[in-house]
């Protein structure tokens, strides 16, 4: 279809795919084209219940439009949306549409906005549980956060009680959230012990949390009915839209095109308006000659500073980097042995990394997937987290698998804490060298 009898289709359907507490009429998107200040509040509004909702927050109407526009702000500059436009908005709500707009589908492209709020509003009917087993993601993400992290030196000094006080807190929480973890595995394994063999899909074998409940209250099979037939009517919606996307796009690149134009306008207005006032300025303003000088005088004085401040910079430059090198040919004629063993912990650890690279590959679970108790079945598939209600043994990994992953994982980093901790305390020996009077004792 043409582009601009679909569009409607495409507005439509991408509304409906909304969550249902947020989801906007297709003329709020419509007048946020032109801009219009009936639409920014309706569009303030709708962006901070979509963003609540991915940050794990509760979403209430009761929020001030202050309050939401403050979040929504935060939020977009945490997921790195960097045109100024947008922040520079009132916060109350009363204008840029259009910039909102332009946010909005920026974040149905960066995150994958409407396929992250079906995945978090699904109904869910059985009883699931999160499993990873994609190291290698996560050793290369915790590599490049290395690389791209800045390097900090004395300077940037922070109390270590409170660092203590932070690793205290956050361990109590660790330790309260394992044990609210091992009570909700209690009472699953409960409710699956003793529903086991009541179910109708002998693959299962026994009932869900959700299902256990909708035996004991039948009434409430019409609450799962309507929530049900609303997913479906998202699903589909969502499968439209992914038809009429492009559609959408085209009307986006419109959308930029406008931006691009008026902004050129009012740029030039701009400049129009100071050539005609700074002339005029001395005329009607007596005391504005001798401002002017003074700015001038000082524009210059900060010129000359700068310049002596890039060479005073670029002598210390070079000059620290000759005592680098000179203390860099002392470490190398004193520590040599040192710094052997360490090249070889590493080259360990990589034979470590290789070894598990080069090793048959398995089927790695990421996602949520469902918990189904296995008792009287081959061992492979006791307490395992199946993936689908399928009778291949193929489509399951039992917990003692996971486990063992987890152990590897578990052993691997333990060494690499251990490396980790040997190279702090050599960093800190080589600068305890360097102050006197100090006595340091290694812990």
């Amino acid at each position: 279809p043409e582009p601009r009898r679909a569009l409607p289709g495409a507005v439509g359907a991408l509304c409906r795919a909304l969550p249902s507490h947020a989801r906007p009429a297709p003329d709020t998107l419509r007048r946020a084209r032109f801009d219009r200040p009936q639409a920014s509040l309706d569009f303030w509004k709708l962006l901070y219940a979509l963003l609540k909702q991915i940050h794990g927050g509760q979403w209430t109407e009761s929020d001030t439009i202050e309050n939401q526009v403050v979040f929504v702000k935060s939020a977009l500059w945490y997921h790195g949306y960097g045109r100024p436009g947008l922040y520079q908005l009132p916060s109350d709500g009363s204008a840029g549409s259009r910039e909102l707009l332009l946010a909005f589908s920026w974040l149905l492209h960066r995150l994958s906005l409407l396929e992250q709020l079906l995945a978090r509003n699904r109904v869910k009917t059985g009883d699931e549980a999160h499993v990873c087993m994609c190291e290698d993601d996560l050793l290369s993400s915790q590599k490049s956060a290395t690389e791209i992290a800045p390097e900090s030196g004395l300077e940037d000094r922070v109390d270590i009680r409170y660092l203590q006080w932070l690793h205290g807190r956050l361990r109590f929480q660790w330790r309260s959230l394992y044990a609210q973890h091992q009570e909700h595995c209690k009472l699953l394994h409960k409710i699956h012990l003793l529903t086991s063999g009541s179910h109708i899909d002998q693959t299962l074998g026994h009932f869900s949390v959700t299902e256990t409940d909708l035996v004991r209250r039948p009434e409430s099979y019409k609450q799962l009915l309507q929530l049900l037939e609303s997913e479906t009517m998202q699903l589909e919606a969502f499968l439209e839209w992914k038809q009429l996307e492009s559609v959408y796009w085209q009307w986006m690149e419109t959308v930029l095109d406008n931006v691009a134009e008026e902004g050129n306008t009012c740029d030039t207005q701009d400049t129009h308006a100071e050539k005609s006032r700074l002339p005029k300025a001395p005329s009607c303003c007596p005391w504005a000659a001798s401002v002017i000088g003074q700015i001038d005088r000082l524009s210059t004085d900060l010129t000359t500073l700068r310049d002596q401040l890039h060479k005073l910079v670029t002598h210390r430059r070079a000059a620290w980097r000759e005592q680098v090198k000179t203390r860099e040919k002392e470490l190398q004629r004193e520590g040599f042995s040192a710094a052997a063993t360490k090249i070889r912990e590493h080259v360990e650890l990589k034979l470590l990394d290789l070894t598990s690279l080069c090793a048959p590959t398995r089927n790695q679970l990421h996602g949520s997937c469902r918990l189904v108790f296995r008792r009287k079945q081959h061992p492979a598939s006791k307490g395992s987290f199946s993936g689908s209600a399928s009778k291949e043994p193929v489509s399951a990994v039992s917990a003692a698998e996971v486990i063992r992953e987890l152990q590897k994982s578990q052993a691997s980093l333990e060494r690499e804490l251990k490396q980790l901790r040997e190279e702090c305390r050599q960093k800190l020996d080589e600068i305890a060298e360097g102050l006197d009077g100090v006595i340091c004792v290694s812990p």
